[in-house]
């Protein structure tokens, strides 16, 4: 009997424990509490801009000659160098002029001998004219005559020709200037054969320079002749931006690369030739997101932006930025709305939660 009544006892009592145990409540835990920050408080904006398109090109002069000469012959003298400023017509350098003066020689012999046969030609054309009006000389020996003396005539006429265009070819013995320009490069030195076709001194004009520039097919409708574009220089920072004049639009563009070439005349400035610079064309009006480049936190490959919501608590944003503006905002790719107010001025981020107290 007290076996029985022992193992009554023992459910009873646990039942006991577990239900004390069931009935017990845990203390409840305290909300986090944050400091407040203070900060001053921007809303991201939308901005409408033209964005330029940059363009690259190479300086030119305003005209530039490869100078050769008609007469064949060895150099004899340069009288130049390169980097020399030079006035029209001055002389570059000479060419040997016997070859030349031989084929001038030539040239007055045969007029001499065509002025010779035509003084001929024509006492025989009077003679037959006379003859034939008292029926001494056939009219065949008139035409006869009359041909004779315009042939001859003709024969004088050729050989002027032929002394003024060996004496004119005499004279490029000499090669001169053809404008007032600088030596770029001489080509030859004494002892190098000049012939017809071959460049000999390199000049370019010294008042003017255009820049070249090249620009894609799909931009070319952006550009008028007359159009003022700025141009800078990639080996002369200190001029800053240059305003040039649009003053030719090659029609037809390169096959090879689908580009057309613009002309953007610089006025009187003085740039070496073959340096190379860039304009910016007027683009399309965009539309972009931007904040001050203040509120943008970066840590390692992350861009973060603190934002105050609508309950005037700090929450964090993953952002990604685009360019910087002039005036301190940098442009929002991703992560923000227009209208959202984002914290500057902030040493790092706070954790989500924590009120915003605007600073005044």
């Amino acid at each position: 009997m007290n076996r029985i009544t022992r193992l009554s006892i023992v459910p009873v009592f646990c039942a006991l424990l577990i239900t004390g145990a069931c009935g017990r409540e845990r203390p409840a835990q305290a909300p986090t509490q944050f400091t407040p920050v203070t900060a001053h408080v921007t809303k991201v904006v939308t901005i409408r801009e033209q964005k330029p398109i940059e363009v690259y090109g190479i300086v030119q002069p305003v005209k530039q000659s490869f100078v050769s000469s008609r007469v064949i012959g060895p150099v004899i003298a340069v009288h130049v160098h390169a980097g020399q400023v030079v006035k029209k017509g001055q002389a570059l350098l000479e060419i040997q002029p016997q070859t030349i003066e031989g084929q001038v020689a030539q040239a007055k012999g045969a007029l001499a001998q065509a002025e010779a046969a035509l003084a001929i030609s024509q006492k025989n054309f009077t003679r037959f004219t006379n003859l034939h009006k008292t029926g001494a000389a056939s009219d065949l020996e008139l035409d006869m005559a009359r041909m004779q003396y315009e042939q001859a005539k003709g024969a004088v006429e050729q050989a002027k020709g032929a002394v003024q265009a060996a004496s004119s070819v005499a004279k490029e013995a000499i090669v001169r200037a053809p404008f007032a320009a600088r030596v770029v490069d001489k080509l030859v030195d004494v002892g190098d054969l000049a012939a017809p076709g071959r460049p000999l001194v390199r000049v370019e004009s010294l008042a003017g320079r255009q820049i070249w520039l090249t620009v894609r097919g799909a931009d070319i409708h952006r550009i008028k002749r007359g159009q003022s574009i700025g141009v800078r220089f990639d080996d002369r920072p200190s001029l800053g931006t240059v305003q040039g004049t649009v003053s030719e639009i090659v029609p037809a563009a390169d096959p090879a690369t689908h580009t057309f070439t613009v002309k953007v005349g610089l006025g009187k400035l003085d740039v070496p030739s073959g340096i190379s610079g860039r304009a910016a064309l007027p683009g399309d009006v965009t539309s972009r997101l931007v904040i001050p480049a203040s509120a943008v936190h970066r840590f390692g490959g992350l861009e973060l932006v603190v934002v105050r919501d609508s309950e005037g608590k700090a929450r964090t944003r993953a952002v990604t930025t685009g360019s910087a503006l002039p005036d301190g905002r940098v442009e929002v790719l991703s992560g923000l709305n227009e209208g959202d107010e984002v914290l500057t001025d902030l040493s790092g981020t706070v954790p989500d939660g924590t009120p915003v107290e605007v600073a005044r």
